[in-house]
């Protein structure tokens, strides 16, 4: 049997072989297969198997940026590990200030503080002075000490205010080390409560589904608790690091300074010898 086609009306703007998508589209209706009845497909049907529409893409299945990671993190965690990013925080804010102060003082820098006390032992007192201008606690302390030793010298009342001075300057530098030990002590106490806590609210979920007990509900309460105790190590231990690196310094900088201003008293006994000459002539002079 033959097959019944509709014929195809020429657009009188074609001309040859030219045939325009659309104009073929429009003009190739569907066909039928009288031998079977079946609906054979038009252009346009062919067109869209040729060329299907992408399906859209899911907005769960799009990458994640860095903060939700984070954000999950910090829900999983609860108020504790709040707690904890916020000592974080403060301790390294604490630790870039004091290395910023350390860094601008240079306390422990004294390449010209040798060459001005081996002037001094020289008795060469004026260029001693003029070497050992600078901006560290331990410059002002033995320039203290040294004028101090020329006008009035060896008396009680320079060594209190030597002592005063020195005690100013190092509480400047023992500056803000209190809060970065006790934030080192706190940490893993903070996360071993959230821990306790946690393991709590476990146990409670447990309590709370009697007989079906979910083992997955147990085993997520644990890992949830323990997450805060781990966070709590892992703040203490850099912060205990940084605490005990700054203190070291800082006693350092207290045995130079005693050290380098004994030098300065014990190493100049013309100037001793001459303030007593000096007191005795006075005695003398008043009897």
């Amino acid at each position: 049997m033959e097959t019944a086609t509709t014929p195809v009306q020429q657009d009188p703007t074609l001309t040859g072989d030219t045939v325009v998508p659309s104009a073929l589209n429009a003009a190739l209706p569907t066909r039928l297969n009288t031998d079977t009845g079946a609906t054979l497909p038009s252009a346009t049907d062919a067109t869209e198997l040729l060329s299907p529409e992408l399906p859209l893409a899911d907005p769960a299945a799009l990458p994640t940026t860095l903060l939700d990671p984070l954000q999950q993190f910090l829900n999983v965690g609860g108020p504790v590990v709040w707690i904890l990013l916020g000592f974080s925080v403060i301790a390294l804010s604490i630790v870039l200030l004091k290395i910023w102060q350390f860094t601008l003082l240079r306390p422990e820098s004294s390449p010209r503080l040798e060459y001005s006390l081996g002037l001094w032992r020289a008795s060469r007192t004026d260029e001693a002075l003029e070497g050992i201008k600078g901006q560290g606690p331990i410059y002002e302390l033995v320039a203290l000490a040294m004028v101090g030793l020329q006008n009035g010298g060896d008396t009680p009342l320079l060594r209190d205010e030597l002592a005063r001075i020195a005690s100013l300057r190092l509480n400047q530098l023992r500056a803000f080390l209190r809060p970065l030990e006790v934030i080192a002590m706190l940490s893993p106490l903070l996360g071993l409560l959230g821990t306790v806590l946690g393991m709590i609210g476990a146990f409670q979920q447990m309590e709370a589904a009697g007989n079906q007990v979910d083992p997955s509900v147990l085993s997520g309460g644990i890992w949830q608790a323990l997450l805060t105790t781990a966070v709590g190590i892992a703040v203490a231990i850099p912060v205990t690091l940084a605490h005990s690196w700054l203190e070291r310094k800082t006693e350092r900088v207290a045995a130079l300074m005693s050290d380098s201003v004994t030098q300065v008293f014990t190493s100049a006994p013309a100037l001793q010898y001459r303030a007593a000459s000096d007191h005795s002539e006075a005695l003398r002079r008043a009897a």
